[in-house]
């Protein structure tokens, strides 16, 4: 599943990142990372931004974004 699909208030591991060239690397940029565990804290009401946690920081991930990185249960 993608982080995209992810629920809010569930914590899920990164499996893989897709995608290539900048968009990975501003994925990366983020502390977004193969193994990182990453809590999905709110959903904007359609959808975009998707809110989450990683390694204590607070961020603000675009849906198109999310649809490239590749996760699992925690």
């Amino acid at each position: 599943m993608t982080l995209k699909e992810a629920r809010v208030g569930q914590t899920v591991k990164v499996v893989k990142l897709r995608g290539a060239g900048p968009v990975k690397r501003r994925i990366m940029d983020m502390g977004i990372t193969k193994g990182q565990v990453i809590h999905v804290r709110k959903v904007a009401p359609l959808g975009d931004p998707i809110e989450i946690t990683v390694r204590n920081y607070e961020l603000s991930v675009r849906k198109a974004d999310c649809e490239m990185i590749e996760v699992e249960e925690a």
